[in-house]
């Protein structure tokens, strides 16, 4: 079988990777979901004019001299209306927050009087409009303020409530159920014997697709045998998943069951093997509504495949507008080989010049099972298929990868 370009893999992935369905849930339960309907307030915000500043309500044409001298009939607190109108020489008491009573066009604040009685003196000319906050300044009834598909922020919960919604239309989580493979693996904490090693891929996956909104399914390290593979697949099916990862078992060895177990449970593969490196020996197939992804076993083949494959697709499913990731444009920090025909995805350290310019130095040992590359790599540097050398200096597109 031909190797696939990146680019018709990841198509082929996100082929009919329609939203999963709504469900409402409540504000303090919407923090990183993803919004399944447009959001329009229910309000208009303030619902009347206020003032930004403790001070006066007054007529501005009344206080247009320094040294006006104006009665106080009344107080407005906020929540606490005035329910008279400001008459001529008249001023109203007023804090912030309070509604503006009828007949007032200013506000002075307070800085700006001095207090005799139930008198005040004007000691700076008011300006019509001045310290007020106009009905509808932050938004009015009907306005969309929160799109389909947006991920919701800490400051969106707050507008939200803040145009009177105690729930929201969300997209249900993508469950995404991980598998292990290997007789070689063990969990971390435990004495390792000779030829085995401990298992870490699946941590900084899971912890990339928590970070994209799916909910987990761990389902544990399968033995190396077709039975203990295919009972894992079933499993997830019965889970309800809606990915399957696989972890190792991908290439071609006598040993990689993970495409015999996913045929003999009815998985049609759409391709095994792509265009890329790290991650060469990666499938794709479908289980009913259940999408597979078979990662290889290599630390680092395993999470770049997983940040480009899997992060798409649970943003897919989830509704989000933004599905795939954004490619920047850098220096490079030292020179580059002629590439081959595969596409390779270089870990780089990311400087920034003097001059704010971005510098990307691909680190120099790019072996797929080396953790602690990738664990200090900040972007991924793109070199094309049959990319020619390129010098130190020159541009190169980058992946940041997550913080």
């Amino acid at each position: 079988m031909a190797l696939m370009p990146v680019a018709d893999a990841l198509s082929a992935i996100l082929a009919g990777a329609d939203p999963l369905p709504e469900e409402m849930v409540a504000l303090d339960e919407a923090y990183h979901r993803i919004l399944a309907r447009d959001v329009a307030a229910r309000r208009t915000q303030p619902p009347q004019a206020m003032s930004a500043m403790d001070g006066y309500a007054v007529r501005a044409a009344d206080a247009a001299d320094v040294s006006a001298r104006l009665k106080v009939i009344g107080e407005v607190a906020a929540g606490r209306p005035f329910e008279r109108k400001v008459g001529p020489g008249e001023a109203v008491r007023i804090f912030t927050g309070g509604v503006i009573p009828g007949g007032a066009d200013a506000v002075i604040i307070q800085e700006d009087t001095g207090v005799e009685g139930d008198h005040i003196t004007i000691t700076k000319a008011a300006v019509p409009g001045r310290h007020i906050r106009a009905a509808g300044v932050d938004f009015r009834e009907g306005d969309i303020l929160l799109k389909r598909g947006r991920r919701l922020t800490d400051r969106d919960l707050s507008l939200a409530a803040g145009m009177n919604y105690p729930e929201l239309a969300v997209h249900r989580r993508p469950k995404v159920a991980m598998l292990a493979t290997g007789d070689e693996l063990v969990m971390p904490g435990a004495s390792p014997s000779p030829g085995q090693i401990v298992y870490s891929n699946g941590y900084g996956l899971r912890a990339l697709a928590r970070a994209e909104g799916a909910e987990i399914i761990d389902l544990g390290i399968a033995a190396d045998t077709v039975a203990a593979t295919t009972a894992g697949i079933r499993r997830a099916r019965k889970a309800d998943a809606d990915i399957l990862i696989t972890l190792g078992g991908a290439s071609v060895g006598d040993h990689d069951l993970v495409k015999r177990s996913l045929e003999a449970e009815g998985v049609a593969i759409a391709f095994w093997r792509i265009a890329m490196r790290p991650g060469k020996p990666m499938m794709h197939g479908r289980l009913g509504a259940m999408r597979v992804i078979g990662l290889p076993g290599n630390p680092v083949s395993s999470y770049v495949c997983g940040f480009l494959f899997l992060v798409p697709l649970i943003r897919a499913l989830s509704g989000r507008d933004t599905i795939h990731h954004l490619r920047e444009s850098a220096l490079l920090g030292r020179d580059l080989a002629a590439n081959d025909q595969r596409e390779d995805y270089l870990r780089a350290r990311l400087e920034a010049r003097d001059d704010g310019t971005l510098v990307a130095v691909p680190v120099n040992h790019q072996d797929s099972s080396l953790s602690g590359n990738l664990a200090a790599a900040r972007a991924l540097v793109i070199r094309p298929p049959f990319a020619p050398a390129a010098a130190k200096g020159s541009r190169c597109e980058l992946l940041r990868l997550p913080e």
